[in-house]
């Protein structure tokens, strides 16, 4: 079939993902090819010193999303889309969005960004003998019963963003294993929760009356059945009233998950990077590492594998700041400048620059940051009077401090605890300028990096994957099985092998950003307007 006949017939995925900026959709066929997509822009908002989106502006970007691919179909292809043979939704991992009884929002939806657990999960962690981040659902929903937050008392359901909207679409509350690996520890051998960490949570907060496996969805993982697009589901999903209900849905996902599926890196000793708002790496386990690491998470692949990640809270947002104040000046100057060039040249140029970026600092902190320990953020560019201060250099510094973060969570794993990693795949838009934050990326890890050409997909393109392996793929075996044998299967990215010269430039800049962290919190200190 062409691609006009597969989606009249609805041999075809759609994949939606909530990013920290983009509502993306994408539109696939079973064997990956991209058909048609779509996508809405947003951002996140600081209430009340709680980073958040009204659920409102969840449910108007998804209606934007979609109608915005069913457009791009019907340019494309000139029909309109009545049904498709799964859907998958993924959103940020994490945070917090608590229900009573009758679906009622009962508190602010809080996001992966908020660093207002501390306490929670330093208790979590030492009770289970496990690392919780402070962005974990359970590490949310502890802190608001240690703050006797009134709306604890009424609470029925949490969920993250994916396992809610999953809930909008279908009325069925489960969520995919990766995503609810950052809502509660996994068994991997059982893939589900932690049977013994639920024992000892559920005895903790005993005086609630709340039980975890009552108000957290149900896990389920890649290939499971997880319901199908209700009546309702479909109004909400699509505004002109074209799309027809019963579409079955996989199990809904986190961006970890996606990332790993868009990058296939499912499998033990391969690993990815995505880089966006945070900036996460992961690397899938062969055995448990050796001890308790606070800055390291484990989660899981959407099959259930063990996975040790290295997560920043901040990624590019200030890299592209930067790089819109570049924008402005050229507008200033009379000249017109494609912003997309503008991410090229100045990345390229950023090759040209010294390897340690010439003693320039840069925080790009907009919230705190876990793998420093550090609560609040401040925005920082420091430099010495001796610095080599240059464009090139300047956009060096940024580009290594938008992983600076995740490459100390990687030294633990690789250095440290010793793991195996053959290749380690670039993903995100971070990566479309050639070669540049390939070759960087390389020099942080001290290993080959790959990037494909699927690499700026993201992870609307991941969880339309899954959605494709729910329907059609399990015919191939495992997950991995399906990538590798009908996605993957000649798709190459070429590797790129660190530079002995890039490496010791980038241990430099390292030590440097660990020791100028002290000026981070000094501004934390000082600049409270």
């Amino acid at each position: 079939m062409d691609a006009k006949e597969l989606i009249l017939s609805g041999k075809t995925a759609l994949g939606i993902e909530f990013g920290s900026t983009r509502i993306k959709g994408v539109l696939i066929d079973y064997e990956g090819h991209v058909l048609a997509s779509g996508w809405h822009e947003w951002e996140n908002s600081l209430v009340n010193g709680v980073w958040t989106y009204s659920l409102e502006e969840v449910d108007e970007g998804l209606r934007s999303c979609y109608s915005a691919l069913r457009k791009d179909v019907e340019a494309k292809y000139n029909v309109t889309p009545k049904t498709f043979g799964a859907i998958g939704i993924s959103a940020m991992m994490h945070g917090y969005i608590a229900l009573d009884k009758d679906d009622k929002q009962l508190a602010p939806f809080q996001t992966w960004r908020n660093t207002n657990t501390t306490k929670a999960a330093d208790t979590l962690t030492e009770l289970f003998d496990f690392n919780i981040p402070l962005r974990w659902s359970v590490a949310h929903l502890y802190q608001r019963i240690l703050d006797k937050e009134s709306h604890v008392k009424n609470i029925a359901s949490v969920f993250t963003l994916a396992a809610y909207m999953h809930y909008k679409l279908t009325g069925c509350k489960v969520i995919g294993v990766g995503d609810a690996a950052g809502m509660f520890p996994i068994d991997s051998e059982k893939l589900d929760y932690d049977s013994d960490m639920i024992s000892k949570f559920d005895n903790l907060i005993r005086d609630t009356g709340l039980k975890l496996r009552e108000v957290f969805p149900k896990v389920l993982v890649a290939g499971d059945e997880a319901g199908n697009l209700t009546q309702e589901g479909a109004k909400l999903l699509d505004e002109s009233g074209n799309l027809e209900p019963g579409i079955p849905l996989c199990p809904p996902e986190g961006d970890a998950g996606t990332g790993m599926t868009a990058t296939n890196s499912v499998a033990p000793r391969t690993g990815n990077l995505s880089a966006g708002t945070s900036t996460f790496a992961m690397i899938v386990l062969e055995h448990k590492l050796s001890k308790l690491h606070r800055e390291i998470d484990m989660v899981t692949t959407p099959s259930g594998f063990p996975v040790a990640m290295s997560h920043a809270n901040n990624g590019t947002s200030d890299l592209n700041a930067w790089v819109n104040i570049f924008h402005e000046f050229c507008d200033l100057m009379g000249v017109k400048a494609d912003i997309g060039e503008l991410f090229t040249k100045l990345y390229t140029h950023a090759l040209s620059g010294d390897k340690d970026c010439g003693g320039l600092m840069s925080y790009g902190y907009y919230s705190g940051e876990n793998i420093t320990f550090i609560n609040e953020g401040r925005p920082l560019f420091a430099r010495m009077p001796s610095s080599n201060f240059t464009l090139a250099n300047f956009m060096r510094a940024h580009l290594y401090s938008s992983i600076g973060a995740v490459k100390l969570g990687m030294d633990i794993l690789l250095k440290d605890e010793g793991v195996k990693l053959d290749l380690l795949m670039g993903h995100g838009g971070l990566f479309k300028t050639p070669l540049v934050m390939q070759k960087f990326l390389a020099a942080a890890v001290n290993s080959p990096v790959s990037v494909m050409a699927t690499a700026s997909e993201g992870g609307a393109w991941g969880i339309a994957l899954l959605a494709a392996y729910l329907v059609d793929g399990k015919r191939t075996g495992k997950l991995e099985d399906y990538l590798n044998q009908r996605v993957f299967k000649g798709l190459t990215g070429e590797a790129v092998n660190p530079d002995p010269e890039d490496v010791k430039g980038f241990e430099e800049f390292t030590k440097r950003y660990v020791a100028a962290l002290e000026a981070e919190k000094a501004a934390i200190n000082s600049m409270n307007w």
